[in-house]
């Protein structure tokens, strides 16, 4: 192999997520190329200043937000050729580490404004996620007769299995944590912003329909933490670090249901909350505009000891 290697930097990503009036949000900060699109707050690891690349990260969000991180683990590192602004990486390479991070909203916003940054919904991005009322019209009008045009302009029927497998499609069932598949096979096709800005693919009108662009590969890098959130819902308890210390348990559903972006039947619900002992009641109750007031409940801590498996293993479609 001969001539000089790239450098490469690496870079540190958050994919910060919030629940706020049932919608599931991510922050975001202003794109450093352009108004109009939004990025994840990054930057670069600085082994000098920096003892571990969590720390970086933290200080990396303290700086660009008002925030300061509760829960934060590591989902991946993206380091795809051509995955920072060009097709062609010809001089600096930008490898990225991005990090889940979950945190509740406390404050009235100010100081989170005056810092450029924003709470958007994800559903603003990946718009086919939401499934909460409905498979999403989208999904019929829109992604599977482009995919289907794809996949016999390429001449490959595998390309339609893969379809059928990640939207859910002729009696294979919705799968909840299938959105990086999903976001993937988007690009491929071309049908998304970022596959023409990369030089992948032509534009298309779709892209402008398909959800909100965000800089680089942002966007992927999101489909990858909603999908190791979904999965995590099921097996560790991590919906509570969204929670306010004392919830009811509709609240609590509610946020279960923005992150899968699936109904959940109230009853099963509940009873399901029930059989994981994951809650238990505060003995006070919250006014409610309608109806009787309802009981309070808190995390039970406890059950940490008790298992290592202790999440909300939601169901079917309710």
């Amino acid at each position: 192999m001969t001539g000089t290697p790239n450098a490469v930097e690496i870079n540190l990503s958050a994919a910060i997520v919030a629940v706020a009036n049932n919608d599931p949000l991510i922050l975001t900060t202003p794109s450093s190329d352009d108004n109009e699109r939004d990025e994840l707050p990054f930057g670069p690891f600085n082994p000098l200043l920096h003892r571990t690349f969590e720390t970086g990260l933290r200080e990396w969000v303290a700086e660009q937000t008002p925030l300061r991180l509760g829960y934060v683990e590591q989902l991946y590192t993206f380091g795809d050729r051509g995955r920072h602004k060009t097709a062609e990486d010809r001089d600096l390479h930008i490898v990225s580490v991005g990090y889940l991070a979950l945190t509740r909203i406390t404050d009235d916003g100010d100081s989170l404004r005056r810092s450029g940054a924003r709470w958007r919904s994800w559903y603003s991005f990946l718009p086919w996620e939401d499934w909460r009322v409905g498979k999403p019209a989208m999904i019929d009008e829109t992604i599977r007769p482009a995919l289907h045009a794809w996949a016999d302009k390429s001449g490959l029927p595998a390309r339609l299995s893969r379809f059928r497998l990640a939207f859910g499609d002729d009696g294979i069932m919705w799968d909840e944590e299938r959105v990086l598949e999903r976001y993937e096979l988007l690009y491929e096709a071309g049908l998304i912003e970022e596959a023409a800005r990369d030089g992948r693919a032509e534009g298309t009108h779709l892209s402008r329909v398909l959800g909100l662009s965000m800089s680089f590969d942002h966007r992927r890098i999101l489909a990858t933490a909603i999908s190791r959130l979904r999965a995590k819902l099921k097996y560790r308890p991590v919906v509570f670090e969204l929670m306010p210390p004392t919830f009811t348990l509709t609240a609590l559903q509610e946020t279960v249901e923005a992150i899968s972006g699936r109904h959940l039947h109230k009853q099963n619900f509940r009873r399901l909350v029930e059989t994981t002992e994951l809650v238990e009641p505060t003995g006070a109750e919250q006014t409610q505009a309608r109806g009787r007031p309802a009981a309070l409940y808190r995390f039970r801590h406890d059950v940490l000891e008790e298992r290592s498996v202790a999440g909300l293993r939601v169901g079917g479609r309710g």
